[in-house]
């Protein structure tokens, strides 16, 4: 039985450790702490926007990396991403390493708290910037404490890390390219904001509406109402996309406020639906805005 059981614990092992993008569970994250190799241990990064929410409590052996510090005011357009060289080096500094796996998450169950969007933001980042060997925590901090795991207030740090020499910034698309692929054929643009926002019924943004051709799927549909930390199985959503014209034969362009929400919508098509070409406008609607050369519209789009 002891080796019956050594076996299946090494076949988990070597399966977590196999370089995805993708989610894994609260008990899968645990064993991948607890049992890797010394120097493969994953890099688990904790992207709460409130640092003392880290300070109150967080998975053992996570290091803390405010989402926000990756973005910043450019040219007058709040919250763009960091030239790539500052952002490398808030990644190295962060522990991020092209041969270790990374573990993602946050916390804020029910919405309006929006905290996934941070892991997601985070994960998007080091898509981009070519680590192949990322996972979000499914359920994020309230999953793992409902499964019964301890919690911290050590403070854990990684050692500097190195980053993929080739990057992957294909993921990403900026306004000129948007706005020359969004009505070709087989190509849907896609709003990821809640529904009164693409309506333009908001005291948020600039100028109302959402940019014209979108369609409109709020990221938050994707997730357990209970939990807005896990995702629902693709069983549970494939009809729900597909009535927006949201299939895997299509080119989907993303966008949201700032890219956070866009960010989920992505990783949750690329990598739990496994489509083939998702694509993430960064800038989002707080760049499109400011661009008054380009229109806006407020009437909905229907998917096909």
């Amino acid at each position: 039985m002891k080796l019956v059981f050594a076996v299946l614990t090494a076949c988990l092992i070597t399966t977590m450790a196999r370089a995805e993008i993708g989610v894994i569970s609260p008990p899968e994250a645990k064993q991948l702490i607890e049992s890797s190799e010394p120097g493969k241990e994953p890099v688990v990064l904790d992207t709460r926007g409130g640092y003392k929410d880290y300070f109150r409590g967080h998975i053992p052996t996570a290091h803390h990396i405010n989402f926000d510090t990756l973005r910043g005011t450019d040219h007058g357009v709040p919250v763009q991403y960091l030239p790539d060289d500052l952002t490398k080096a808030l990644l190295v500094r962060a522990g991020v390493d092209r041969n270790r796996p990374h573990l993602i998450y946050a916390t804020g169950a029910a919405l309006p708290n929006d905290e996934i969007l941070s892991a997601s933001m985070v994960a998007y980042v080091l898509e981009k910037f070519g680590v192949q060997d990322i996972r979000i925590v499914d359920g994020g901090l309230p999953g793992w404490k409902k499964s019964g795991f301890p919690v911290t207030q050590e403070y854990f740090g990684n050692p500097t890390g190195q980053l993929p020499e080739q990057g992957n910034a294909n993921i990403a698309l900026g306004i000129d390219e948007l706005l020359a692929r969004k009505d070709k054929p087989g190509v849907i643009l896609v709003d990821a904001r809640p529904r009164n926002e693409y309506l333009g019924d908001d005291d948020i943004w600039l100028r109302k509406g959402h940019i014209p051709g979108a369609v409109s799927f709020h990221w938050a549909r994707l997730m357990e109402k209970e939990n807005t930390h896990q995702f629902q199985p693709l069983a549970e959503t494939k009809a729900e996309l597909a009535s927006a014209g949201l299939t895997p034969d299509k080119e989907i362009l993303v966008y949201c406020g700032t890219s956070r929400e866009g960010s989920l919508l992505r990783f949750y098509l690329k990598h739990v639906a496994k489509y083939p070409n998702v694509r993430l406008y960064e800038g989002s609607w707080k760049e499109y805005v400011s661009l008054k050369q380009h229109p806006v519209e407020t009437k909905e789009n229907k998917g096909s």
